[in-house]
């Protein structure tokens, strides 16, 4: 008897959430970093023009950023690599510190509209310190090969 009312204090325990420090806001799945302390990352439309100016932390992709700060970045597969709609073109000194993209990225970035020779899927882009400060930029269309009327969401 003991034992069986351990293990359900514990799992109530485990399932009560636990409260983030003050220095961050959770949205999601990604926390903010307090501000001034997180990796910058600057989005610009089509044009050229600075949507915002947005800070994340190491680990965390383009896309569930994108998300997270209201920034148009569509995500129709939700992250697994079956689309193209969240592509972003890179500032080029920052797309050379990247790994090349896998086999998969490539294949979708080949459906990709308005390909440059710094496209990556925003999925894909894992920030760490040496991102500080690049530029993403959204191009002017999506090609959506996924299902019409899908609301976008990231696991």
């Amino acid at each position: 008897m003991f034992h069986s009312v351990s293990l359900l204090v514990l799992r109530v325990t485990l399932r009560r959430p636990l409260n983030p420090p003050e220095s961050v806001t959770r949205h999601g799945h990604v926390t903010r970093p307090k501000p001034g302390t997180g990796i910058k990352v600057h989005f610009k439309d089509s044009k050229g023009e600075l949507i915002k100016i947005i800070e994340g932390n190491e680990g965390d992709d383009i896309l569930s950023l994108a998300h997270e700060h209201d920034i148009d970045l569509e995500g129709a597969c939700e992250g697994s690599i079956a689309c193209s709609t969240c592509h972003v073109i890179l500032s080029p000194e920052h797309y050379d510190l990247l790994e090349e993209p896998g086999d998969d990225e490539n294949d979708m970035l080949d459906m990709a509209f308005g390909l440059t020779d710094t496209s990556r899927l925003g999925c894909q882009v894992i920030l760490d310190k040496k991102l500080d400060g690049m530029v993403c930029t959204l191009p002017a269309a999506t090609r959506n090969m996924f299902v019409d009327g899908k609301k976008p969401t990231h696991h």
